[in-house]
């Protein structure tokens, strides 16, 4: 029997707790407003078709980047009025990742949920002040961290007072540009309370595997994401674009809206099994 974990509201959408199984979905990097309002617009009507809760997600600046070159988005004070206006169009939670102190202020008065990346998840003062707004928080798990060590994370981030946290499971370093999953790690992440998430797409990344960026191959994100789900989680983290061969930030790695309905149908008919008393 898998541990139960607390449930953290995310605008109008739960995530643990007993919930039903939820998305977080969208482009790696915010495009273009146009381009945001879309695929939004465009996740909302499948997720609603599927019964999926849905958080959309799409970062305005994405500061880990293999290269100096490469797109990081259009910054915080642009990127945050696109994500205001995607909430407004749509009535999705959004969500982004956060990356200095100076930006936590400005993110936590738009954003429904903060996201602290995988190689920052213990900056101990960082995880804090972000846990500090009292917005509901999501730790990314460093691909260099062993499952039973996000306990530590947690920990920090609940000193505030602030319940609301959540771990994600992005992948594990194996070797040079290449990232495994073990599926133990899932369950044992649950034991901390806290709903775990599991990022179907960032754990078929190929780190600087491209030279001077990173590769990826989608075509597991699906199997991840269905294992992952017979495990038992509480969320599934996925980025998607209607063209990835033309995304500016993680294409090789992100599934494509066609692919979504189907695969949608799946986990949500594999948690029904998962929940089952």
């Amino acid at each position: 029997m898998i541990a139960s974990t607390r449930r953290i509201d995310v605008g109008p959408v739960a995530i643990g707790g007993g919930a039903p199984l939820a998305v977080i979905a969208g482009p790696c990097v915010i495009d273009g407003e146009q381009e945001a309002l879309d695929h939004a617009g465009r996740l909302k009507e499948i997720a609603a078709k599927a019964g999926v809760p849905l958080v959309y997600k799409s970062s305005y600046d994405k500061a880990n980047r293999t290269s100096v070159r490469g797109f990081r988005g259009p910054g915080l004070e642009k990127g945050l009025e696109i994500l205001a206006k995607v909430k407004r169009a749509t009535g999705l939670p959004v969500l982004s990742d956060v990356h200095r102190h100076e930006e936590i202020g400005p993110a936590a008065e738009v954003l429904d949920i903060l996201q602290i990346p995988a190689f920052l998840c213990r900056q101990t003062d960082f995880v804090v002040d972000v846990a500090a707004t009292g917005k509901p928080v999501n730790i990314k798990k460093g691909q260099f961290l062993a499952p039973e060590d996000i306990r530590h994370a947690i920990e920090k981030a609940r000193s505030t007072g602030n319940e609301q946290v959540a771990v994600t499971e992005r992948g594990t370093t194996f070797g040079y540009h290449n990232l495994v999953v073990d599926m133990r790690g899932l369950a044992v992440m649950r034991r901390f309370g806290a709903p775990v998430i599991f990022d179907a797409t960032h754990s078929v990344q190929l780190p600087g595997g491209a030279g001077s960026a990173s590769g990826g191959q989608r075509e597991f994100a699906p199997v991840l994401a269905r294992a992952a789900v017979a495990v038992g989680v509480d969320a599934v983290f996925m980025e998607v674009h209607e063209d990835p061969d033309r995304a500016k930030s993680d294409g090789p790695n992100s599934i494509p809206l066609a692919w979504l309905p189907r695969l949608f149908d799946e986990i949500k008919a594999l948690d029904a099994v998962v929940r089952r008393p």
